[in-house]
């Protein structure tokens, strides 16, 4: 006598009768079409034809399916390729404005040392020629940096000039660098004159970068904006004819002035011997100190 087996559902067993049935069914289904392919092949294309026709709309739906599955993968493949891509295309612009800005300094640079050695070539008394390194921008003193010292035959005194126009002069000198006391600092008086006309003025720095520039005859407004002031060599200190300043505002009295020689776009610069030799021993150099 037969004992149910533990455990076994009857769910299972009608699921497993009713694959059985499917299994035979299938089996007698493919056997009645083999033998109507056999012996009535006319009959068997018409019932591959329907099964065609019955077929037909649901392989398209899978195809189409199928088809928009691969066009998402794709397309997001190509979204996140496009987006790899400009961002390479970003880093490369950004290295590429990093390389013209650089390029353009270089060529600046390059256009200033050229014109310091043909300034200094054109100058047979030249004593050194060296870098701006640092010049001072928030303080009411105006100062430079220069790299040429002593050792180079830097002396207290003498005059920084370079390409553009005067710089100022040096107060402090050590072996390798110098201290230059710039002109626009409050100061540095430098006895100038006009380059229209010749009229004789003084120009002293006013501590924010600009130069004042006023005339000895008082009264008398004779500038301009434009004008150019040049050293006239009086004092001895300055050779004569060195580029100073260009006025950009007038006032009741004078003018207001920027230095051609600015510091900040200055990479080199020359010092010469001071135009009179004993001028050098009265020069207000040391006073100009803090």
């Amino acid at each position: 006598m037969a004992t149910a087996r533990p455990g076994w559902s009857r769910r299972a067993q009608y699921g497993l009768f009713f694959s059985f049935l499917a299994v035979i069914a299938g089996i007698i289904v493919g056997l009645f079409l083999l033998v109507l392919s056999l012996v009535a092949p006319a009959s068997f294309n018409g019932v591959r034809g329907a099964a065609l026709d019955v077929t037909g709309p649901i392989a398209s739906a899978l195809h189409e399916v199928t088809a928009t599955a691969t066009g998402l993968v794709s397309g997001a493949s190509d979204y996140w390729d496009a987006v790899s891509q400009n961002g390479e295309l970003k880093r490369d612009n950004r290295a590429m404005l990093r390389r013209m800005v650089e390029a353009r300094a270089i060529i600046q640079e390059n256009r200033q040392l050229k014109a310091a050695l043909q300034l200094r070539e054109q100058t047979h008394d030249a004593i050194a020629a060296g870098r701006i390194v640092g010049s001072s921008f928030n303080s009411p003193r105006r100062f430079a940096i220069l790299s040429a010292g002593t050792s180079d035959g830097v002396r207290v005194g003498m005059p920084v000039r370079s390409a553009d126009g005067l710089v100022g002069r040096i107060i402090d000198a050590g072996s390798l660098a110098s201290r230059v006391l710039l002109v626009s600092d409050r100061a540095n008086i430098v006895p100038a004159r006009l380059l229209r006309g010749g009229i004789a003025v003084i120009a002293q720095g006013r501590g924010d970068g600009t130069i004042d520039v006023r005339p000895l005859e008082v009264g008398r407004n004779p500038f301009r904006r434009g004008d150019i002031i040049i050293t006239s060599g009086t004092g001895g200190l300055y050779p004569p004819l060195v580029p100073i300043a260009r006025i950009v505002k007038l006032d009741d009295d004078g003018a207001v002035a920027i230095p051609l020689a600015d510091p900040a776009n200055t990479s080199f610069a020359i010092v010469e011997p001071v135009f009179e030799p004993a001028a050098a021993d009265q020069s207000p150099a040391q006073e100009a100190t803090p």
